[in-house]
């Protein structure tokens, strides 16, 4: 087993409005989907495994971009969506938050049975990736949120998250199956060090095995592996920042949107009648579903697609966002129809941004940008758990620009 990355996060107590869960959920299956049919289960568990990537997932479906509470509330959100088509799909999500963590290995066993999956494998994976970051790890995190994520082919990622009362911060982790070959074979974790062979024997019967060589892993040096893996740490502060976006790839995307019409790209041609703010989401979402790694390392950006529920660094334009649900879930249905050509002309989206950054040089106008966005975020429906975005009190003028 390896673990594939962590993310320390600062502590948020807020919570989830039912008007942002149930479209959380909705585009949570729509993004699901869409990498399930171009990239199959194994990349989307590869992607759910980065603490980067989910991060930007998290930020882009209208969470706060920086806190804790994307980890329970993403995953929530998934559980609930995906769960009801997991047969077709072959992925299936279990566990959660605190009690719903215990119920992981009973859901397992019932995948295993349906899916013929050896249970008690699943289960093992399960029990010790918990008790290896809970455990064997003496970092201060208490674990209380643990979800397991498997294909029907067997492969898993898992995602769990501790908190430090002391720090008040949150750590999540994240493992994955990918590199698994056998449990004395792949010899490293993520902070903890080498030799953990003993830990994943799946061949003991006893738990005192088990116990051992988590014992086994304290006595190892940390610094040996910590280059291996993704760290993600989150500032405090809750405000976006310029300094928290790479503003060449922001910049590129609010280009293509607002300067350049659908109409003048022969690829987005079956995405005319989309204004330029949902333009502006789709291409963030499309390259959440099609974007390389490299492109995560600043998660902060994809909250430019819907805003944040506590509006940082804007209120959620629900008219926006429920356009951009509509659009992926009828290109994932035309896909599943042989009809893929919508879904290839969203996927052009990001191929045309990435295209476009290269000779792409942004301004120094971030902050008069997140006030646009502020000032029309009651055209869009804009709303936080605050309420409804209020019109300004008075016009700031034309569109505002990146670049």
């Amino acid at each position: 087993m390896k673990r594939s990355g962590s993310a320390d996060l600062p502590l948020h107590y807020g919570y989830v409005p039912r008007w942002l869960a149930e479209r959380m959920a909705r585009l949570g299956l729509a993004v699901t989907e869409a990498i399930l049919a171009e990239y199959g289960r194994e990349a989307f568990l590869s992607r759910i495994s980065s603490p980067f990537w989910f991060q930007s997932l998290g930020a882009v479906m209208g969470m706060d971009w920086h806190s804790s509470g994307i980890t329970t509330s993403v995953m929530g959100a998934l559980k609930k969506a995906v769960n009801p088509h997991a047969k077709e799909l072959g992925i299936y999500i279990c566990g959660g938050k605190g009690k719903f963590s215990k119920e992981a290995p009973a859901e397992l066993f019932k995948i295993a049975d349906q899916t013929g999956l050896d249970g008690n494998y699943l289960v093992r994976c399960s029990k010790l990736s918990a008790k290896v970051d809970n455990t064997a790890v003496q970092d201060g995190f208490q674990l209380y949120t643990h979800n397991f994520i498997v294909s029907s082919e067997g492969h898993w990622s898992v995602i769990q998250q501790g908190m430090s009362a002391g720090s008040k911060t949150a750590r999540r982790y994240h493992w994955h199956s990918e590199q698994l070959r056998s449990f004395v074979e792949e010899p490293h974790t993520a902070v903890c060090g080498p030799n953990q062979g003993a830990i994943l024997n799946l061949t003991a019967t006893e738990a005192a095995a088990a116990r051992n060589g988590i014992l086994h892993l304290t006595q190892e040096k940390p610094e040996l592996m910590l280059q291996e893996v993704q760290q993600l740490v989150m500032p405090h502060h809750h405000d976006v920042r310029a300094e928290d976006v790479d503003l060449k790839r922001l910049g590129t995307v609010l280009w293509l949107a607002q300067e350049q019409p659908p109409a003048g790209f022969e690829d987005l041609l079956l995405l005319q009648g989309l204004g330029p703010r949902t333009l502006q989401s789709l291409a963030l979402v499309s390259e959440v579903i099609h974007g390389t790694p490299s492109r995560f390392k600043d998660p902060a950006r994809f909250a430019f697609a819907h805003g944040g529920k506590d509006g940082h660094p804007f209120p959620v334009p629900l008219k926006v966002y429920d356009e951009t649900i509509n659009t992926l879930q009828t290109a994932v249905y035309k896909a599943k129809i042989g009809e893929g050509d919508k879904q290839q002309a969203i996927k052009a989206l990001h191929a045309l941004a990435l295209r476009s950054e290269k000779d792409f040089v942004a301004n120094d106008r971030f902050e008069e940008l997140v006030q646009q966005e502020r000032d029309n975020s009651w055209r869009y429906g804009g709303r936080t758990v605050f309420g409804k975005a209020p019109p300004p009190k008075r016009a700031k003028g034309v569109q505002l620009r990146l670049f």
